[in-house]
């Protein structure tokens, strides 16, 4: 099949989860189109069957605002047209699900294809429920000719926001178990742990919801009973706050910021435990690929986040923001090495037999299947 991917480029999880199902549905032979304003972050490779269509914001005067959602319109209809797309996948909904509903409108008698959109969270949770994109949301999700959404925590709140009738598929979040498996790097080792300190880690976009603050009381907290260090990977608006915290706690030379990286599988494996202490997550991807690594995880209560981790079992899961509760989770884990042993085990078995990338990702061929559109596709299941 052709297959256009419009996403956003950065380190959030809607562009992860496109970038790793656009290479995947290539290697498994269909052609890849993705179509956004900037190279998806882990599209840092040539690989047959991906191609990259960027979308340009036209500047002119008068036009005082960014117009890229129409930009983005007519960037869909050009590639369709010319490349002859049999489905356009959209992630996150704002503006990507209206944007691309236009496209669809105006190509509907020379190049029609099928819309399918996927729901990550903060689209239906946070921006979608702004009273000036409600109906805009509600619109595009009921003119999309599928809508998935990555957990079922995100299935039901889509529903009671946008009403209980829409047809919504749980598709849940997925890992490449080969790319992500615990190894040993012992240079990495050696930069990234300081003596015998053990390590807790923390990987997001810095947003205000992933409340990379606790994660640093976290550690103080930890330091009471243990050495330990808390590395930080990834940047985002909150990271100077961060930093100015560490100063304030007194912990500033055993935090490391490791801003973007995308040997994320090598890191990963130096970990002891991951942190994930945000007050929205309608999944937890970064969890999830923690996990795959053999590593722990501490998280809130919260959203998707159980689906994930299992309590007691993979890690552990607390109230938001009960820092001590989390903290000592921590230490419970670190002072006992039988049990970290044992949940370092369960971790990667979860996600190798629930998520692993060749379970979920015939979910979506099926899909695109059942839209009787291009080709028709037999999958390996």
């Amino acid at each position: 099949m052709r297959i256009g991917m419009v996403c956003y480029p950065t380190y959030g999880g809607s562009g992860v989860l496109a970038t790793e199902l656009g290479q995947e549905l290539a290697r498994r032979g269909h052609s890849v189109h993705f179509i956004t304003y900037a190279q998806p972050m882990r599209l840092d490779r040539f690989q047959e069957n991906i191609y990259y269509h960027e979308v340009e914001t036209p500047s002119y005067p008068l036009l005082e605002f960014n117009l890229y959602t129409l930009a983005l319109a007519g960037k869909i209809l050009d590639v369709a047209k010319y490349e002859q797309l049999d489905v356009v996948h959209v992630h996150y909904a704002i503006p990507h699900a209206i944007s691309a509903h236009l496209a669809k409108e105006i190509a509907a008698q020379s190049h029609p294809f099928a819309l399918v959109t996927t729901l990550h969270g903060t689209d239906i949770t946070l921006v979608g429920m702004e009273p000036t994109f409600h109906p805009l949301v509600k619109y595009s999700l009921e003119k999309s000719d599928a809508v998935t959404a990555v957990s079922r925590y995100l299935h039901e709140k889509t529903r009671q926001g946008f009403g209980s009738d829409l047809e919504i598929q749980a598709i849940p979040n997925f890992v490449d178990t080969s790319l992500y498996v615990r190894s040993t790097n012992e240079s990495l080792e050696r930069r990234l742990r300081c003596g015998d300190e053990w390590i807790l880690m923390h990987v997001s976009n810095f947003r205000p919801v992933k409340r990379v603050q606790d994660c640093i009381r976290i550690l103080a907290e930890v330091r009471t009973k243990l050495p330990a260090r808390l590395i930080f990977v990834g940047d985002g608006p909150d990271r100077s706050e961060a930093e100015r915290l560490t100063r304030e706690l007194g912990v500033e030379e055993h935090v490391t910021f490791l801003g973007k990286q995308s040997a994320l599988p090598e890191i990963l494996s130096v970990a002891d435990i991951f942190l994930l202490p945000s007050q929205q997550e309608s999944f937890g991807l970064s969890a999830l690929e923690a996990m795959s690594c053999s590593v722990p995880v501490v998280a809130t209560n919260i959203g998707g986040i159980p689906e994930v981790v299992k309590h007691d079992e993979t890690g552990f899961i607390a109230e938001l923001g009960d820092v001590q509760r989390m903290a000592k989770y921590c230490v419970e884990l670190l002072i006992n090495p039988k049990k970290l042993a044992a949940f370092r085990t369960n971790a990667r078995r979860r996600a190798v037999e629930n998520f692993d990338i060749a379970m979920i990702v015939p979910m979506y061929e099926q899909l695109y299947a059942s839209l009787n559109v291009g080709p028709q596709l037999t999958t390996n299941e």
